[in-house]
């Protein structure tokens, strides 16, 4: 007869991710993720495979748990780049703000860390960077149809500076303890909307 799980699956993988988050992936070992979610090495193979997999579990946790209320405004009706300031703004304030810039962002700190030479991360993060650029995309090809954005700016290319610059703003702000080094960054490249 097959036991019965003595631990919670779901809180166990958004406990896995939570310490991934803060440490990074090489530097948390099966040890430490047995002794972090309280349960055994065997249990954790079982429902979650091997750490990697664990890993890219958790990945998928992190980018299904991305707040609605961050992209949601890009894909409302109405004047598009207030929507697209208020994100590159937001991202700044992140980065720069003491409690968030400790852990970063997941998918960032998985683009430096594990991208360069492991494809199922990198996809991960890519389909990240796909979802946001996309949505900008489409929010600065509506501000230009709408008048706000001159003809002249390439929507495409925007999009992918402001994608580039919002990931770069997460890695500058988990490194500098100058809030405003980003901030400057993120107001200097919306001169770019103007």
């Amino acid at each position: 007869m097959a036991r019965t799980k003595e631990f919670d699956p779901d809180a166990a993988l958004q406990s896995a991710l939570e310490l991934f988050w803060r440490r990074g992936y090489e530097a948390t070992s099966i040890a430490d993720l047995v002794e972090h979610l309280g349960i055994g090495r065997a249990s954790i193979y079982a429902t979650f495979g091997n750490k990697h997999e664990l890993y890219l579990k958790a990945m998928d946790r992190y980018a299904e748990g991305q707040d609605p209320h961050l992209l949601t405004p890009l894909s409302q009706p109405g004047p598009a780049l207030p929507a697209v300031r208020a994100l590159v703004r937001r991202f700044a304030s992140e980065a720069a703000s003491p409690e968030e810039r400790l852990n970063g962002c997941l998918i960032t700190n998985t683009a430096a860390e594990l991208a360069p030479h492991d494809p199922a991360a990198a996809r991960r993060v890519e389909i990240s960077w796909e979802q946001l650029e996309t949505l900008l995309h489409s929010a600065l090809v509506r501000a230009r149809a709408q008048g706000e954005l001159p003809e002249g700016r390439d929507p495409r290319a925007i999009s992918r500076m402001l994608l580039v610059l919002m990931q770069g703003l997460r890695v500058v702000g988990k490194a500098s303890s100058d809030p405003a080094r980003v901030r400057d960054a993120a107001e200097q490249a919306l001169t770019l909307l103007d």
